[in-house]
């Protein structure tokens, strides 16, 4: 058995979280956070993935104290520590709808407000570890320029919002969704600064009233 100790120290769950934020987390190291110790012959970070491979075909969010407790080396400490977190969890989340991007007809339809304007949006989804959206951010109206798109403005929300990747979008007035040489260059320059920050550009989608493109879909990113 390995011990938790023996994991470098910046690899350890509660160290990464306190350096790189909850998003670059998986799910079990999050779990071992929450869990603090092992049992007698598994560390925290084992036990946490033996909890989530239990309940791999089920939410973990909805099970209860009982069933958590038939997991070796999972007292009912643990369990109420688990099943209180998510309750509570729920509580705060109560009414609340998260956006899950993961097509460009999802980002088309976010972009309703804009996809008809006259004048071209630049807009930037920050997405977090599962693809749901922290925020989204208008960052330049007009032609696109290089002055006007600077990777300095498009990341500077996804450092403070420790973003995870991110989906670019911006509308065309004139109803064609061909990409302008301007459109790949500004999209080749972010995702070089995008590399050199871990922050990974999903997409680059042009909208307009009625239809979409992807660079994604086409090899363009």
């Amino acid at each position: 058995m390995s011990l938790i100790k023996d994991i470098p120290k910046i690899e350890r769950p509660r160290e990464k979280l306190c350096k790189y934020g909850s998003g670059k987390l998986s799910d079990a190291e999050l779990l071992a956070i929450l869990l603090r110790t092992g049992a007698k012959e598994l560390n925290v970070l084992d036990l946490a993935k033996k909890i989530l491979r239990k309940f791999k075909d089920e939410k973990i969010s909805e099970t209860n104290i009982k069933e958590l407790e038939k997991i070796h080396g999972l007292g009912t400490a643990k369990a109420c520590e688990i099943v209180a977190c998510f309750e509570l969890g729920r509580r705060k989340l109560k009414g609340k709808k998260t956006s899950i991007l993961l097509s460009p007809k999802n980002v088309w339809d976010r972009m309703a407000d804009i996809r008809v304007s006259k004048k071209e949006h630049f807009v930037v989804f920050y997405l977090d570890s599962r693809n749901q959206e922290i925020e989204r951010e208008i960052i330049s109206i007009g032609t696109l320029t290089e002055s006007l798109v600077h990777p300095r403005e498009v990341f500077e929300s996804a450092v403070v919002n420790k973003t995870v990747s991110i989906i670019i979008a911006h509308n065309h007035p004139s109803g064609d969704t061909e990409p302008s040489e301007a459109d790949i260059e500004i999209t080749k320059k972010l995702t070089k600064a995008g590399k050199i920050l871990g922050i990974k550009i999903v997409d680059h989608i042009i909208v307009t009233k009625d239809k979409w493109r992807s660079f994604q879909e086409e090899n363009l990113l």
